[in-house]
């Protein structure tokens, strides 16, 4: 039974460095073998590739660009008439993971247009974003790369997100039927939901490709006050046999990594201060 192994989520944590390759460095230097960022693309990715060697990190985890932001746009997979825009933003993120040998790429669904109906859209944004996986998983298999849906709760962090439960991810990604494309589980963002954490932890951890962790209902650290047993859900992790990273995706009481550098042991119920 192989231990859980961390990354750091450099769009979370160490806020109060300015830059990714600060937050490269201070990863490092915190014990980290691994990191994530949601969107690297302000900075080339030759000089992110060299700090993160310098640090000695891998990257787990990068995200598709978000499209644009000023109005509303939080991904654009499932967005009619983003088509174009969304193969646009997929080719910069394999080139970013390419340099930065990044296995995986976060394909964000995006949200349900303003003004619209959720109900009413639901079926052409499936649509829209089924033909989307289909293409991204044909540039991904060229490249030997992982793509990862990920739910994203609507009850509290983003209400117009199109792509909001497992159930809805798992069942996208049978009708896309690819073997490169895969879930990724944020744990916050499940319990939100759906709960039911130790069923759908059992469920769909067979076609998780990436965990995410925070306390819920703060979104901190996992020692932080909250209604979440991290080691209890981690544990349960390590028993089913998940192998990948976990995504340190929290807002850090403090800066940087303030919570004592604590890390899951593995041996039944505690957290080791590495630091």
């Amino acid at each position: 039974m192989a231990p859980l192994r961390f990354s750091a989520n450099l769009s979370w944590l160490f806020p109060e460095l300015p830059g990714l390759p600060a937050r490269l460095r201070a990863a490092g230097s915190s014990g980290f073998e691994a990191v994530e960022v949601a969107w690297p693309y302000a900075e080339p990715p030759e000089a992110l590739a060299r700090a993160a060697r310098e640090a000695g990190l891998r990257l787990a985890l990068i995200n598709t660009p978000p499209g644009d932001q000023e109005k509303g746009e939080m991904g654009l997979g499932a967005v009619p008439g983003r088509q174009a825009a969304f193969r646009e933003g997929l080719e910069q993120a394999v080139r970013y993971a390419k340099a930065l040998g990044c296995p995986r790429i976060h394909l964000m669904a995006g949200r349900v247009p303003q003004g619209a109906d959720r109900i009413a859209v639901k079926a052409e944004m499936e649509i829209v974003f089924l033909e989307n996986l289909r293409h991204a998983a044909g540039v991904l298999a060229e490249e030997d790369l992982v793509g990862l849906l990920e739910p994203i709760n609507t009850r509290i962090t983003d209400p117009q997100y199109f792509l909001d439960t497992p159930q809805q991810a798992a069942a996208i990604l049978q009708k896309v039927g690819r073997p490169n494309l895969q879930l990724q589980m944020d744990i916050f963002h499940w319990q939100i939901m759906d709960g039911n954490l130790t069923g759908n932890i059992q469920e769909f951890l067979p076609i998780v490709g990436h965990v995410q962790v925070a306390q819920v209902p703060g979104r901190g650290e996992p020692s932080s006050p909250g209604e979440l047993n991290f080691p209890y859900l981690f544990q349960l992790l390590e028993d089913e046999g998940y192998k990948g990273f976990v995504g340190c995706e929290y807002q850090p009481r403090g800066e940087g990594w303030p919570w004592g550098r604590e890390l899951w042991r593995g041996d039944r119920g505690c957290f080791l201060l590495v630091g």
